[in-house]
């Protein structure tokens, strides 16, 4: 495929805080994962929280926010208050359980229907605009935003054409049937919101995308959940011991992820200063995701086989509160992810004080800030990492002054000025629908 070259003007991004016409009500569209699960684990992670914490403070600025995702087990009511001015709607689409989010789109009508008739219910306009998220659910906005005729804004926040590009040792490359239906999505979208200007370039390049309908946006961060805290009580709280070299992973465990890179670094970083293993401990949180279903134990017998199973500890996925804690109490936290679309981990743990070493792929280049806040690291090469870890394990001064600009650099990713810049992408998109060129060509 030709590469497009990048227009300067997609890669500005919106100030948050211009006066706009607030919309009403939102339909929200995140149907192969629900806002209510635990990220962490499954199909749940970053989307989720943008999902909730968007539609938070989209409520708070006026604009109400319903969330319409799949229903995924017995029990669940049609209709959840999140928060004052977030309903989440729960569409009955093929079996409860059983179905992996490979099989969703032999849903998507299902889950088409239920959404057309939720709106079906009142009057018409009763939704202002359509926000999808991830392709499955901009497949379905953007048949609902056509029938209602209002205007579609898409986040992608992975692309399989990224990720076919940036594809790990034993995994899977995404599907075909995906990379048509994301193009479809590029094409019949009023705007798409990109997290970082390289998300952008990848859209235009990528996908064709229409330079003047793509707005960077960057994700946020709680920074009243995820703050600075006393390391040594946070430790006392998760368990871990005062003088241990804590390194952390947080996500989800599967081979994009690359939780195995920090697994081979720690081992390396052992073999190499034997010292190490007295104090040194790896703790990953999250579950198994994606292609590491299939071998849900897999990290844990490679440090086995590396002769650090009794080093690494597995926690599984934990509420913001505890993860904020588990953040605290360790030294760095690592990201060897191979593809990114921004890195919302390494923004939460530089929220807490703590200095993050991420791969140098994708969003992760604008969430940490290199040689300031942390370190990022080329390429996937165990002994490269090891060395990495092992130079900042030793430089006490460095990482505590890394703590402190991590702090100040996640300052700058607020979930009120994400939810001040969207609000603005909004307002644009609904007032470009009303141009007598829009009105002539729907008519």
């Amino acid at each position: 495929m030709g590469v497009v070259p990048v227009r300067s003007e997609i890669a500005r991004p919106l100030r948050a805080g211009r006066r706009g016409r607030r919309l009403r009500r939102v339909a929200m569209l995140s149907i192969h994962t629900s806002p209510l699960d635990q990220p962490g684990t499954g199909d749940a992670g970053g989307l989720n929280v943008y999902v909730v914490e968007l539609s938070r403070r989209l409520a708070r600025l006026g604009t109400e926010v319903e969330i319409f995702t799949r229903a995924t087990r017995s029990g669940l009511p049609p209709v959840t208050e999140l928060d004052d001015g977030v309903l989440v709607r729960h569409i009955a689409a093929g079996p409860l359980e059983g179905l992996s989010k490979e099989d969703l789109p032999g849903q998507l009508c299902a889950v088409a229907a239920g959404v057309l008739r939720a709106e079906a219910q009142h009057e018409p306009g009763w939704y202002d605009l359509v926000h999808s998220h991830y392709w499955l659910s901009g497949q379905v906005g953007w048949l609902a935003a056509e029938r209602w005729g209002v205007p579609l804004v898409h986040s992608m926040h992975t692309m399989a054409r990224v990720k076919n590009l940036t594809l790990a040792d034993g995994d899977r490359p995404e599907p075909l049937t995906r990379e048509i239906g994301e193009q479809q999505v590029v094409e019949a979208a009023d705007r798409l919101l990109a997290n970082t200007d390289d998300e952008a370039r990848q859209l235009v390049d990528l996908y064709a995308a229409d330079p003047a309908a793509v707005s960077v946006v960057a994700p946020g961060v709680d920074l009243d959940v995820f703050a600075p805290m006393d390391r040594r009580a946070a430790r006392r709280a998760v368990g871990l011991r005062g003088d241990a070299l804590v390194l952390l992973f947080v996500g989800r465990v599967q081979p994009l992820k690359a939780p195995d890179v920090l697994v081979r670094a720690a081992a390396r970083m052992v073999a190499q200063d034997p010292a190490l293993r007295s104090r040194l401990q790896v703790v990953v949180v999250g579950g198994p995701s994606g292609t590491g279903l299939e071998r849900p134990e897999a990290l844990a017998a490679l440090a086995r086989s590396l002769g650090i199973g009794d080093l690494v500890r597995f926690q599984p996925p934990v509420g913001r509160e505890e993860l904020a804690r588990w953040y605290a109490a360790a030294d760095l936290t690592v990201v060897p992810s191979h593809s990114e679309s921004f890195g919302l981990v390494a923004v939460e743990s530089q929220a807490c004080g703590t200095p993050v070493v991420a791969a140098a792929v994708g969003g992760l280049t604008t969430a940490v800030a290199d040689g300031v806040s942390g370190v990022l690291v080329e390429g996937h090469d165990p002994e490269r990492w090891a060395r990495e870890l092992r130079e900042l394990a030793a430089a006490p001064g460095r990482l505590a002054a890394y703590a402190v600009a991590a702090r100040a650099h996640a300052l700058r990713f607020g979930w009120n000025a994400t939810a001040g810049a969207v609000a603005d992408v909004y307002a644009e998109a609904v007032e470009a629908a009303r141009t007598p060129q829009r009105l002539a060509a729907g008519s």
